[in-house]
């Protein structure tokens, strides 16, 4: 990290199909090895797949997913005195956004669906029904910062 300021922001093109920012977004983290196509058609056929079974917008499926797994707040550890504390913070929008973005891909990876497809759109349909494995997390985040709420006066 830079000490002299803040690395600027780099502006994000939305992509073709629904021009969404945060679909293009999405796509680039879900992207190895800057094979954007690869990533394109894995997103593409996973909003496919929710629009057949789903019967809606995949593009608000996908919206509802993701507000319902970013978090609210998180602990980040703070030191004071020789003792390490887990301190609840409130999470900033972006960075909201970025984790809730992480959390739905790890835990499509982590599906045993045959292809990347099925498991992404089965982890968005879950979450947009508010159960899978990237909702479980937000609810683990908010639990251990409401363990830790005595703590809070540790604030920065």
């Amino acid at each position: 990290m830079s000490r002299r300021h803040r690395a600027e922001k780099r502006e994000i093109i939305p992509d073709p199909k629904f021009g969404d920012v945060v679909v293009t977004k999405f796509m680039n983290s879900i992207m190895y090895d800057g094979r954007k196509s690869a990533a394109e058609g894995i997103v593409y056929g996973a909003f496919d797949i929710i629009e057949d079974k789903a019967r809606q917008n995949p593009v608000e499926v996908f919206h509802n997913a993701l507000d319902n797994v970013m978090p609210q707040v998180e602990v980040r550890s703070r030191r004071v005195g020789g003792a390490t504390y887990q301190v609840p913070v409130e999470v900033r929008a972006d960075r909201r956004q970025a984790l809730a973005i992480r959390w739905l891909i790890a835990a499509a990876r982590g599906r045993n669906e045959t292809t990347m497809v099925d498991r992404l759109s089965g982890e968005l349909l879950d979450a947009a029904n508010n159960r899978g494995s990237a909702v479980k997390k937000r609810e683990d985040t908010h639990r251990m910062a409401e363990a830790n709420r005595a703590f809070s006066h540790y604030r920065w």
